[in-house]
């Protein structure tokens, strides 16, 4: 009776196995999710979706990812992220500008299919008209997301991904914010990449954290 039970047991155990493979099949699940810290993996477990792979990534709007798209990256898409990254190549500085093109590119590439074209800065709750915009739990997913894709297809030369980073001192009557982050890799520096207080195809604040905190 022990050796059947045992034998049993190895035999559901194969079948779970088999149904875990096919089921992440079915589910569509990146095959090779980008390389990333706790804190930037819970940007994605922390409302359920998929991390970035290099060919495709959930786009989040609607405020906290309340509605979601995936973008599958085409072969023009790849050849116009590199086209633009190209252009930062020589410099960190120049690395950040072209970033800024970047997200200026995704905005412009998900704006007519979410409807995000009409989106205006600084957005949230208020505005009653949530699947038009993005809060900046949506920009901060979506930018460090488009981040992570760009490194993982090798077009960031000068910096690294950083923790999301968050600002709120009600005393001061500061509200609430967060946003992408990248790090120099010659300085250790961060600097914010921020969509969420521009409009449809501003380009986003891109500063230094010790600065950012300190706005509005």
């Amino acid at each position: 009776m022990r050796d059947a039970d045992r034998a049993l047991r190895q035999t559901f155990a194969r079948l779970a196995g088999v149904l875990g493979v096919v089921g992440a099949a079915l589910s569509g699940a990146p095959s090779e999710a980008a390389e990333m810290s706790s804190a930037v993996a819970d940007l994605y477990t922390s409302v359920s979706i998929y991390p970035p792979s290099a060919n495709s990534m959930t786009v989040c709007y609607g405020f906290v990812c309340r509605r979601r798209q995936i973008l599958e990256f085409t072969p023009q898409d790849r050849t116009a992220l590199t086209q633009i990254m190209a252009a930062g190549r020589a410099s960190a500085v120049a690395e950040r500008a072209a970033v800024q093109k970047a997200v200026v590119w995704f905005d412009r590439r998900m704006g007519p299919i979410l409807g995000t074209n009409k989106r205006v800065a600084k957005a949230d709750f208020r505005y009653f008209d949530d699947k038009h915009n993005y809060d900046c739990w949506d920009t901060t997913r979506n930018t460090t997301s488009l981040l992570l894709v760009l490194r993982d297809w090798g077009l960031l030369k000068h910096h690294a991904i950083g923790d999301p980073r968050y600002r709120g001192n009600t005393l001061v009557l500061q509200t609430p914010h967060n946003t992408a982050v990248l790090v120099d890799r010659a300085t250790r520096a961060e600097w914010v990449v921020d969509l969420w207080p521009r409009g449809y195809l501003q380009p986003p604040d891109v500063m230094p954290v010790e600065k950012w905190v300190k706005e509005d």
